[in-house]
């Protein structure tokens, strides 16, 4: 499978969208993984009644049911809480486009099966473009080929690490992966028993 995602993009048009206001705290006391969809930006999504404010993007009918997130600089900056990319995740989100990410939060974003890619601020800019227009943008994310592609724009490449990549692809996390050498580790395992019995 040489594709990762297809779908509809969302553009939230901010730079250092932070690890607190993508889950907030007071969200994370929870011991499941699950139900941080409905605390995805919730500071931003939702009025102090509870209902949903209609002046952020993720709240306007076009963008309902978009599952590739569009940003600016410096995403998922701020403390290392893993239940960030967990929300997004849940909420429908697999790929998020922006201009840079914190590194613990574009590596926890890996390890949980979503694609963090690197645009220039120009690709951006013609991005938010198309995706803030009348037409709905969709994206097909051709992983094996580090291209993005839509009938709306010519081709764009991207750069994405060779673990990631095979992990993504593989739809391995880093446990996946190191259970693929059970036997090795088996192995290893038999034979150090053999040769320290006494351990």
């Amino acid at each position: 499978m040489s594709y990762f995602h297809t779908g509809l993009v969302a553009p939230l048009d901010k730079n250092n969208v932070d690890t607190d206001q993508i889950i907030p705290k007071q969200f994370l006391t929870s011991t499941s993984r699950d139900g941080f969809d409905k605390a995805l930006f919730y500071d931003w999504r939702y009025l102090e009644s509870g209902d949903p404010d209609p002046n952020f993007v993720l709240n306007y009918p076009q963008y309902q049911g978009a599952s590739v997130l569009l940003s600016r600089d410096n995403f998922g900056c701020g403390s290392s809480r893993e239940h960030a990319p967990w929300a997004l995740k849940q909420y429908g989100f697999s790929v998020i486009i922006a201009e840079s990410f914190a590194d613990i939060f574009f590596n926890n974003c890996a390890n949980n099966q979503m694609l963090a890619i690197t645009l220039s601020g120009e690709q951006l800019d013609a991005l938010f473009a198309l995706a803030q227009g009348d037409t709905p943008l969709h994206i097909e994310v051709d992983l094996q080929n580090q291209q993005l592609l839509s009938p709306a724009f010519a081709p764009i490449a991207f750069e994405v690490r060779a673990d990631i990549k095979e992990r993504l692809l593989s739809g391995l996390d880093f446990i996946g992966v190191t259970e693929q050498f059970n036997p090795q580790i088996e192995a290893f395992e038999q034979q150090l028993q053999a040769e320290r019995p006494w351990q």
